[in-house]
């Protein structure tokens, strides 16, 4: 994405000439920036002919290379782009069972007693997995900015509360 007028549509050129010339696995992330769906109410001139340029791409796309468009907002791309893609697959949000692995592998390693994992994953219910990683994440910093000792079950709920509040005003 690029500031000027017609550049974002060149380098997807670009792009598309390597994904004919390398074979490799290519990712656009946050797909919604240039997906979103034509006469939307935030349909943008600019932003539908780079829409426009990334569907031919994609149909004349004749190299051996696969192509990954993710994003959490499909509701919001254009429908077009659903044809174009052989596979649709929905990542939902973890239950509390996975919830539970994913805190268990993440904290593994660091100090802490008895952590209370089933308890964590219910508080952490209605995550993602990305949400959930960054709960371990900032419990383990908390541990080392304050020179803790061990990462508690307390701890980490706190940090739990903290993310939710931090969602809730983004929402």
């Amino acid at each position: 994405m690029t500031r000027y007028l017609g550049e974002t549509a060149s380098k997807l050129r670009m792009i598309f000439d390597a994904v004919e010339r390398t074979r490799a696995v290519y990712l656009f992330d946050e797909f919604d920036s240039i997906g979103i769906a034509r006469g939307s109410e935030n349909d943008v001139g600019e932003m539908r002919r780079v829409l426009n340029a990334f569907l031919v791409f994609v149909e004349n796309q004749r190299g051996n290379s696969v192509i990954i468009a993710a994003t959490n907002h499909g509701h919001l791309l254009d429908r077009a782009l659903y044809r174009r893609f052989d596979d649709l697959i929905e990542l939902g949000l973890p239950n509390t069972e996975l919830a539970e692995r994913t805190f268990r592998e993440r904290l593994a390693g660091q100090k802490s007693t008895g952590l209370g994992f089933v308890k964590i994953a219910v508080a952490a219910e209605g995550l993602s997995f990305a949400e959930i990683t960054r709960v371990c994440e900032e419990s383990i910093k908390d541990m080392l900015l304050h020179d803790k000792k061990k990462i508690t079950t307390n701890d980490v709920l706190r940090v739990i509360s903290e993310r939710r509040l931090f969602l809730d005003r983004r929402s």
